[in-house]
């Protein structure tokens, strides 16, 4: 069974699956170009396409999505700390973990579950010794194909 989605729109590495409730997004999801697309109906919808679309065509562009209150305190304080990343900045796991007095692991556990990929940049975060980790999936794959083409995107990574 595939997940249910309010819409799914293009991105260029593929898809992107977006849910809202109300008038919040809840959730976002990177997502194979083999998923069919699903049109934006509705005036949230649309703005998230609309503001997608302009950070594929501008790293700089800043996101004012309504977003859903998710996650823990602690993955919402490491989610704090990552939006504050700048666009072709990076950091890792192990800074955020300092300046939280907590442990690298616990942050790469609250990266991955972060409902609100994109917007909230977790793709800035990497391991000490390299690009590490994406959205739960491990140094292969499509995950870390997104995650290398949003760092070229923002000019934080030529390869």
């Amino acid at each position: 069974m595939s997940p249910k989605f309010d819409a799914i729109l293009p991105a260029p590495f593929g898809k992107v699956g977006v849910r809202v409730i109300g008038d919040q997004v809840h959730e976002i999801v990177y997502l194979p170009d083999s998923f069919d697309e699903i049109a934006p109906v509705g005036t949230l919808l649309q703005r998230v396409a609309t503001q997608l679309a302009a950070y594929y065509d501008n790293p700089d562009f800043v996101f004012d999505l309504p977003l859903a209150a998710r996650g823990t305190d602690f993955q919402r304080k490491v989610w704090g700390v990552i939006s504050a990343v700048p666009r072709g900045g990076l950091t890792t796991y192990g800074t955020i973990a300092k300046s939280l007095q907590s442990m690298p692991r616990a942050v790469g556990q609250a990266c991955g579950q972060n409902w609100f990929p994109i917007v909230i940049p977790c793709h800035r975060v990497v391991a000490a010794n390299g690009l590490g980790g994406f959205a739960h999936h491990g140094e292969e794959g499509f995950h870390l194909g997104v995650k290398r083409w949003l760092l070229r995107h923002e000019g934080a990574m030529l390869l």
